[in-house]
């Protein structure tokens, strides 16, 4: 028999926890955090949570569109996803000290397999299976934010703003929140109160892709690997003429259009060292941003990033240089973590599902109005 919804404290004391793994499919992140009754949003505690190396490289084959092999292998993998999403709920549960019965709910983002928002009809696919990570934690657990908004005719992506805009509200001065996860995306919040989001295109997930690839290690540590090559101009020019650049928002994106073999094309024939191609990824990743910025909200003061990105001091310089007359600092600087600000987001979500409220950004999405989203899967 599914729990009563608990209320146990005032809201002040109530925990959510969110779940989130991305493009690059580097680990499950999860979040802990309060929403004081005043506003904004606490950061609690927080971990990132290992893959199976097996398990991680059939997500990253499948977010660049391989195929399953069989409705079997689509079942296990939705299984062992939400598995491995319980798995790092608990651990972090156990880490912080704190027991299932202190947390109001789990709002769990799972693992995109495929985004086909321009498809006909469009569509969205995140496995995870929710009725696990219920059941093992004994935690309601809303889950699939995506597809709804989809339904209503938006791209499901991105979701962030409406988190952004709620947790910053608005300033004397426009500001932008980038984050920097396999894709880049920005969210726009204006000083008159409206915002826009999109993605901007690639970002870790190339960067890690090129990286692993031709050192072995997973990511380039602070741009390392990128900053001992040069910009190949040819090889950027290559990349930019993509079509996908010149769409206006709104528009979302993923492995299944940026990708490995997408890279490759480009490189096949050119001359070229490995660090130069890395030092080209990181200029298209900070170009991209500063295009869109500067065409979309060219009045920005402030650009607050968060994601796997900020940690690379070669692609924060590189984004400072395009972006000479804005400040281009850590999310920290406004109290939000920034490793763990979409995990963060997702337990917002919960929220706003189990309240009843909107989470999407029709603005932002395309979508035909405010939509509750997701999936409510009670505890015990």
């Amino acid at each position: 028999m599914a729990a009563a919804p608990r209320h146990p404290e005032p809201e002040d004391g109530l925990l959510y926890l969110g779940l989130m793994s991305g493009t690059s499919a580097d680990g499950i992140d999860a979040a802990l955090v309060r929403f004081p009754a005043a506003g904004g949003c606490r950061f609690v505690a927080g971990l990132t949570h290992a893959w199976e190396p097996t398990l991680q490289q059939r997500l990253i084959a499948l977010g660049q569109g391989a195929d399953l092999a069989s409705l079997d292998e689509l079942g296990d993998l939705d299984a062992r996803i939400g598995l491995a999403f319980a798995e790092a709920a608990l651990r972090l549960l156990d880490d912080a000290g704190v027991t299932s019965d202190q947390v109001r709910a789990i709002g769990s983002h799972g693992q995109t397999v495929r985004h086909r928002p321009m498809a006909d009809p469009a569509f969205t696919l995140q496995l995870g299976d929710a009725n696990r990570i219920a059941e093992r934690t004994g935690i309601t657990t809303v889950a699939d934010f995506r597809r709804r908004d989809v339904a209503a005719g938006g791209q499901g992506a991105p979701l962030m703003p409406a988190f952004h805009l709620a947790m910053l509200g608005t300033a004397a001065q426009d500001r932008a929140i980038l984050n920097l996860g396999g894709i880049g995306n920005l969210s726009l919040v204006r000083h008159d109160g409206s915002i826009l989001g999109f993605d901007t295109g690639p970002a870790n997930a190339l960067l890690d892709g090129w990286c692993q690839r031709h050192t072995g290690r997973p990511y380039d540590h602070d741009g390392g690997f990128a900053a001992a090559g040069t910009v190949l101009p040819a090889l950027l020019q290559r990349w930019l003429d993509d079509p996908w650049f010149a769409l206006p928002p709104p528009k979302s994106t993923g492995r299944e259009q940026f990708h490995m073999d997408w890279v490759d094309a480009a490189v096949a024939g050119m001359p070229h060292a490995p660090a130069d191609v890395q030092a080209t990824l990181l200029e298209l990743t900070a170009a991209t941003v500063a295009e869109a910025l500067l065409r979309h909200q060219p009045g920005t003061a402030e650009v607050l990033v968060c994601g796997g990105g900020v940690r690379n001091g070669q692609l924060m310089a590189c984004l400072q240089a395009h972006l000479p007359k804005m400040s281009v600092v850590s999310s920290a600087r406004h109290g939000l973590d920034p490793d763990y600000m979409e995990a963060m987001g997702f337990a917002w979500l919960a929220r706003q599902t189990l309240e009843g409220l909107a989470g999407n950004l029709p603005s932002v999405t395309g979508a035909s109005g405010p939509r509750v989203l997701g999936a409510i899967h009670p505890g015990r």
